[in-house]
């Protein structure tokens, strides 16, 4: 199948839209005091919480600057996909699924609410990891898969110009 990116991305969709709409129906939150449960302890805590920003809270307030940015990137990933369908790997495609899907996520948040909701929340001893959801979990996931197809990509061409170089 091999337009099976869409289906990724479409199911980074889904999951993120249903968490994030458990979130905000079942779980208290007022100016910036959101409630929270525990899940390991005080290691990992779901806690409602909002983001007016980009990644670790930084740019907040700029809607209209991630809304434009949003747009350029998942036009540029849904071209990128579009012209590697039939030569890219397992690694590139869902890479570039998972990160349109997360785009798309949390573009649809911001553009409807000016903040996206965010609930993971892990503590590591006294530093806690800025709070985060299931689009930008898969948006992380996406650029590991598409630099690990990058780096095996580097690694064939270069067994590729050694065989080369010895004939």
């Amino acid at each position: 199948m091999r337009f099976y990116y869409y289906v990724v991305a479409v199911v980074v969709l889904i999951l993120d839209f249903i968490t994030k709409k458990w979130i905000v129906n079942n779980m208290e939150y007022n100016n910036g005091i959101g409630e929270e449960f525990s899940v390991i302890g005080d290691f990992f805590l779901i806690t409602s919480h909002r983001n007016r920003g980009a990644a670790f809270g930084i740019l907040q307030d700029q809607r209209l600057f991630f809304i434009i940015i949003t747009i350029i990137i998942v036009g540029a990933i849904i071209w990128y996909a579009h012209s590697v369908r039939k030569t890219g790997t397992v690694y590139i495609l869902s890479g570039l699924g998972l990160v349109l899907g997360g785009a798309i996520g949390n573009f649809i948040d911001r553009a409807r609410f000016g903040e996206v909701v965010d609930f993971f929340k892990f503590n590591f001893g006294s530093y806690t990891f800025p709070i985060f959801n299931i689009a930008d979990s898969a948006i992380v996931v996406g650029v590991i898969l598409i630099m690990l197809d990058t780096l095996l990509s580097m690694k064939e061409e270069k067994k590729g110009k050694v065989a080369t170089d010895n004939e």
